[in-house]
């Protein structure tokens, strides 16, 4: 692997917010040699044997991979260890002057691998292309919208889905999804949709808080039975969840005493935090959840031989609380006066500082595209591999989770 190398992620979202795939680069100091052969090279044989099982196949399920190619990429090795139905490559129309070029593309199409245009002008765009491509990567311009709008329209009626970059504000997001933009890429979901609609939390959500207190003292299993029996919704989500991939659990959990017993209260109280999350009644964000959960495991996944197993498990509720302020529509300093916290885990919240804090910080900036992925990771004695290798083992762990949602 490429020295100092870091992958990067964007989520693929959907109009509904849903994650349908993730977009993965290099992070850097050198951008020269992201657009190296050899880098991308190495980046698609890295995730291609980190995303696949001799057993199960592909880890991610219908989850679509965006990367980055050049031509001599499009003969590579690697580029058979993916499965074609979920890899899309990304190529700039520049590449397409050339036959060679494009007699690769036909091969590759008929294959079933997705080709994604780049670089395009998209109110020329000549539908010669439209045989040799999946999707098309738009660079919305705000002030030429107007114009955008009416091909947008007219590529609705292809087999061509658009790709939406530059998608600053929530109303061009919608106004793009009612002009029929299939996904966008970018870092909008984590800018909190604005309303003016007062925000409390359900009733729903103060029982699962309860709940989190409760097992936080260690309650008898009775009382924690006779709170979850309130709402019969409630316990069926959470049995889900604990017996999601995610545990890897042998035999199925029948009982939130049969929980306790096989997990102890520590797991539990994890599971309970990504209940919260998904208990809002106000603007439920699937893209939200999804990363609340993948940054909560790979912070979890940092922290595992450099500290105790429960102190991991703290990471992990630290992750999930780092984005339960938007996936409730309250504010950080709300959501940590409805539940107890160890200090430590509050601390990581409001300032990234004390034990926690840098491994939450690494945690959000592999899916910031940060410069400080770098500097965070020297700080905590873990290599680019290590990082990689968890980064992607948590993509799969988080997959498995929120297919229970």
């Amino acid at each position: 692997m490429i020295e100092a190398s870091f992958i990067v992620r964007e989520p693929l979202l959907d109009p509904k917010q849903r994650v349908i795939g993730f977009q993965f680069s290099w992070q850097q100091p050198n951008q020269d040699i992201e657009s190296s052969t050899e880098s991308l090279s190495e980046l698609m044989e890295f995730v291609a044997e980190e995303l696949h099982d001799d057993d199960k196949g592909f880890l991610l399920g219908d989850s679509l991979l965006f990367l980055e190619a050049v031509p001599e990429l499009l003969h590579a090795p690697g580029l058979k260890l993916l499965p074609a139905e979920n890899t899309v490559l990304i190529l700039h129309k520049k590449y397409f002057a050339d036959p060679v070029t494009l007699a690769a593309v036909t091969e590759l199409r008929q294959l079933g691998y997705g080709v994604c245009l780049r670089g395009a002008e998209v109110t020329t765009l000549e539908r010669s292309y439209f045989a040799l491509i999946t999707h098309l990567e738009v660079q919305l311009n705000a002030a030429n919208f107007a114009s955008q709008a009416k091909v947008y329209a007219a590529l609705k009626q292809s087999t061509v889905r658009m790709v939406a970059r530059n998608v600053m504000t929530w109303q061009d997001f919608d106004a793009c999804s009612a002009l029929g933009l299939d996904s966008f890429v970018g870092k909008l979901h984590l800018t909190p949709r604005p309303s003016s609609a007062p925000k409390t939390l359900n009733t729903a959500q103060t029982t699962i808080l309860q709940l989190m207190e409760m097992v936080r003292k260690n309650a008898d299993i009775q009382q924690l039975e006779a709170v979850v029996k309130r709402d019969a919704t409630l316990a069926y989500k959470l049995l889900r969840y604990i017996n999601s991939a995610g545990f890897g659990l042998r035999s199925e959990v029948q009982s939130l005493k049969h929980a306790v017993q096989m997990l102890g209260y520590s797991p539990l109280y994890r599971w309970l935090t990504v209940l919260l999350a998904t208990a809002s009644s106000s603007g439920y964000s699937p893209v939200l959840l999804e990363t609340a959960i993948i940054r909560g495991r790979l912070a979890e996944a940092l922290g595992q031989g450099k500290m105790s197993k429960s102190e991991a498990e703290n990471l992990f509720v630290a992750g999930m609380f780092s984005l339960l302020d938007r996936l409730l529509g309250i504010s950080m300093e709300e959501v940590l006066s409805t539940v107890q916290l160890p200090e430590v885990v509050t601390e990581a919240l409001i300032s990234r500082g004390g034990t926690y804090g840098p491994f939450l910080a690494l945690a959000e900036a592999c899916e910031l595209n940060s410069m400080l992925v770098g500097s965070l990771a020297e700080s905590l004695k873990i290599t680019p591999a290590d990082l990689n290798a968890a980064h992607m083992a948590s993509l799969v762990w988080a997959k498995n989770v929120a297919s229970a949602a």
